[in-house]
This record gives C-alpha cells, structure tokens and sequence, in this order.
C-alpha cells in the first residue's frame, strides 16, 4: 500500500556521497561566508512502505529530519575522525547504519501499522566537515535547570576528542547574545569543572531572537555549526535560525539540545535536569513532612514547578510517600461541597494531627485569576507570568478553617522553585546529558540540521524541531501514573464537581468527567 509521509518525511537513504568530479573545497577558511546555491525544496513524496524483508503494506513511517545536502547537492563527505579513535576501536559496530530507525510507538498490537519512527542518533561513516574547518557555537536560552553546564561541557569534550575540533565558541548571554556581547573560547580546560556548578556558565536570558541579525552574525564570524541549549520557546528559535540558514544556502548545521525542568517537552521521554529535579524537591516534602508532624493540626504546602505539566509535583509525591494529596495543572479541583479540598484537609487532620500538600505552580490558576483580575501579563519569553498560587492556596485554607470551621491550624508554606533550579546535576542527569550533547555532536558532524536530539522509548534519535514544539506534554488523567498517585495518597480524584472545568483539561478527561456527573446524577 501506499503511504503519503508526513512534511518532513522521505525514505530512507544514505548521505554517503559517492564518487564525484573535484569540486571546489567549500569549507576552506581563506572564505566563512560558504558557497550559495538555489534551494532544493524536500517535497512530499510517495513511497512504498518496506519492511525489513521488504514487504510493501506495513505501515512504516520515516519522519525524517533535513540534511545540508537537501540544499547543498554538491557538497563533499569525509571520513569519519572515529575510525582511528582508540577508545571506538574496541566497539563492535562504531558507525550507526543509515537503516537504523527508532520507533516512536513501542507498544503496537499485532497487524498493526509499524507507524512512525525517527532516525537513530550517533556516529556516521562519513561527515560533512573537516575538523580543522569546523568552528562550532554553543547558546544557551531561557530558565535555568540542572546539568546545562554538563551540557555545555560535554558539547566542547565531544567535539574535541572525538572529532579535533578547536574552534569552539560560546555565545553569552541567550539569543541576544550572538549580536549584543562578545563570545568566550571554549576549551576542555576552560569548562572541565563546569559541571559541578548549578546555573549555566554562558549566561542566559529570554527573548532577544532576531533571525535575520542571528543568522548574520553567524555568517559574519564564520560559524558553521550551531548548538542551541533551551526548551519551547528556544528551539521554535532553532527552527528558524535554520530555516534562514537554509534560505541563504549556507553550510550551517544547527542542532537542538531540548530543556525544560518540567518535562513537558512532546516526544521525547524525558528532558535533562527532571531528575534532579524530582530528588531535590524530596528535601523540601521531608521538611515539609518535619515541620508539620511536630505541631497540632499542621498543614504543609510545597510548590514545585510546573507551569502547564505537573510531571515534577507528580513524580516527587510518588516518590516521597510523605504526601498527602498532590494538585497539578491537567487536575481540576474545588474546594466546597462532599469530595471538595477543604473536606479532605479536614479529614486528614482529625485522622492524623497533619498534612501535606504539594502544588504545582501552574495549579489553581483559573481560581485566582476568578478572585484576583490579574492583567493578563507575559514574559520575554511569551509565556503568560503566573500568580502565586502558593500563599493564595495558603491564605484560602487558613481562612476556610479559622472563619468557618472555627478550627485553628498551624500552617507551613514552603517554596523551593529557585533552589531546585540552581543545583547542580545528579549522577543520572550527568550520564544523560553526555549522551544527548555526543548525540548533537555526531549529527551536526554527519551533516544532519534543524534537528533536536532526545530519547525515544530510551533510543536516542535525531527529530524534527517542529515535532518537539507543536504540542506539550502533559500529565495525562486518565493514565495509570495518575491513578497511582491517587492510590499512594488517597486523595480525591476531584472529578465530580459541579465546578467549571478549566480550558486546558484534555478532552479525554472532559470525557471522563461528564461520565462521572452522569452516573452520579
């Protein structure tokens, strides 16, 4: 049968060259500006699908991601540099295989579709830049998250060791900083401790994208491979710094690195620093956990980030089994009424003597801005500043049972945002961003760009920029990671309230909503 890919999806094809006239070395330094050429559109095109035995009508989807030859037809490949590596001599198989492909879905039933897949991250046999030519950039853009400085580190020990690259530039300061502030030279010496500190060694900030004044700037000093280290915001940004790149017919790879602490980037299975994230967010439930324990009717209230997704409050109150009820982003909640929050406060109280609640940020909005009439306000990034759910939720509790309830509570209220964010990265975040910064290395190198890197079902693959920014990912109600918070803390699943459900509910918990008013009516 035959399948129509999706935009950026072609069939599987070696990049390898083969054998051509001499053309002129197009990446010589005598000229940085690189050779133009009228652009190649990719088109949509029809193909059959293939299995491994070559069976058409098996549903196989390649969504490919762009390569420089796309617009640069003639442009030259080299030898892999880790053919002669000592420490990739002992490797059964050094160089990934162009057929190699890592399945989106893993789960499939049978004579199911295969369905999509992605191209399978490392090493190629043949690059597309001499190592001597290379000058390479590294950005990095927006919040601070653990291990941006393992990143950083691991992008510069990459490119120098496995592939002699010298040339190493860091852009200080965000997007910005490629046309408003110097740059710094990396080397393995500079940044061989960076990873043992929080923050990120190269400055940040939000907003400041200018394609045209970015790509200029990056045309101008000679860049031809470009790292970007940031989340939805940055890497939209990626995107069009390499659309803009391709526009000009330059011989550019620019290569995304996704971050985002609350782990709501699409696609991939989880985003760097989470980790660490979720283990220092324990410190605070345990003090938390302390502080209430130790005086009569306590009510301890931790807010952990979490602006849209609540993976961070989620995976923390599963993993911390100290709390008593978690409220996230995706999970309406009231107060008011049978099954209502301040009834489970209360419950818990006279059962126990405390409890404890952890919060995302992005919880209970909707709540606020009913009370509040805040001014519907951004940041640099674009993204809509929140208010302080936090003392808002406090406040609301102690009034409930000091003016109502006529009961007096001890309340605890406990914010480690900024903490959190600053710490350095763990041991699993540490292995992790090795891999993903090795995995940018080695497809800027095989010549691959506008792509992101990230583990898919725990196979690190190359995808498309525009995969991981049209949509986010969010905490699904109606999954079983949900249901077992639920049974780890015996809260109510808040479902059947006569409340206005938010927007931002999906609509399979909107489903599941209305079946529950129905069967309760």
């Amino acid at each position: 049968m035959d399948l129509l890919l999706l935009p950026s999806s072609i069939p599987f094809k070696s990049h390898a060259s083969p054998p051509r006239p001499n053309f002129p070395n197009f990446n010589s330094k005598k000229s940085r500006n690189f050779f133009r050429n009228p652009l190649i559109s990719r088109q949509n095109c029809r193909i059959k699908a293939q299995s491994s035995n070559g069976t058409a009508g098996d549903g196989f989807v390649l969504e490919d991601v762009p390569h420089l030859t796309d617009f640069l037809p003639g442009l030259l490949s080299y030898p892999n540099p880790l053919q002669n590596s000592k420490a990739y001599s002992i490797v059964r198989q050094t160089f990934v295989t162009p057929e190699d492909a890592v399945a989106e879905n893993i789960v499939v039933q049978k004579d199911s579709p295969r369905g999509v897949h992605f191209r399978r991250a490392g090493p190629r046999e043949k690059v597309y830049f001499k190592s001597e030519e290379v000058r390479a950039c590294i950005v990095t853009c927006g919040g601070l998250c653990p291990g941006i400085n393992t990143v950083i580190r691991e992008l510069v020990y990459g490119l120098n060791y496995m592939y002699g690259v010298d040339d190493i530039l860091g852009i200080e300061g965000g997007y910005r900083g490629f046309y408003s502030k110097n740059t710094v030279s990396l080397t393995p010496k500079l940044v061989n401790d960076i990873h043992k500190r929080g923050g990120t060694f190269l400055q940040t900030s939000r907003g400041g994208h200018d394609t045209n004044k970015i790509v200029d700037n990056i045309e101008d000093r000679g860049i031809n491979q470009v790292y970007i280290i940031g989340g939805d915001g940055t890497q939209k940004g990626a995107d069009l710094i390499f659309k803009e790149v391709e526009k000009r017919g330059l011989q550019v790879a620019v290569a995304g690195i996704p971050k985002t602490i609350d782990n709501d980037i699409a696609v991939i299975d989880k985003s760097f620093g989470f980790d660490t994230a979720v283990e220092e967010a324990q410190r605070a439930i345990n003090a938390a956990h302390v502080e209430v324990e130790s005086v009569e009717n306590g009510v301890g209230i931790v807010k952990l980030m979490g602006r849209y997704s609540g993976f961070i409050a989620m995976y923390a109150t599963l993993a911390s089994r100290d709390v008593d009820c978690c409220l996230i982003p995706e999970s309406p909640f009231y107060f008011e009424g049978r099954g209502g929050l301040f009834e489970f406060v209360e419950e818990r109280l006279k059962e126990n003597g405390h409890i404890v609640i952890v919060l995302a940020e992005g919880a209970g909005q909707d709540y606020l801005a009913r009370e509040l009439h805040p001014i519907d306000e951004k940041d640099a990034s674009g993204n809509r500043l929140l208010l302080d759910v936090g003392l808002w939720l406090s406040q609301k509790i102690k009034d409930h049972f000091t003016n109502v309830r006529k009961m007096a509570i001890n309340m605890k209220y406990i914010d480690p945002t900024y903490m959190i964010r600053a710490i350095p990265s763990n041991a699993a975040d540490n292995v992790y961003c090795t891999l993903l910064a090795q995995s940018a290395v080695h497809g800027a190198m095989a010549g691959y760009t506008g792509f992101t890197v990230g583990p898919v079902n725990s196979s690190h693959a190359y995808i498309p920029i525009a995969r991981v920014t049209e949509t986010q990912n969010t905490v699904k109600l109606t999954d079983r990671m949900w249901a077992r918070l639920l049974e780890s803390t015996n809260q109510p699943s808040f479902l059947n309230s006569n409340e206005v459900i938010p927007e931002k509910a999906d609509q399979e918990t909107m489903e599941v909503v209305n079946d529950l008013r129905i069967t309760s009516i």
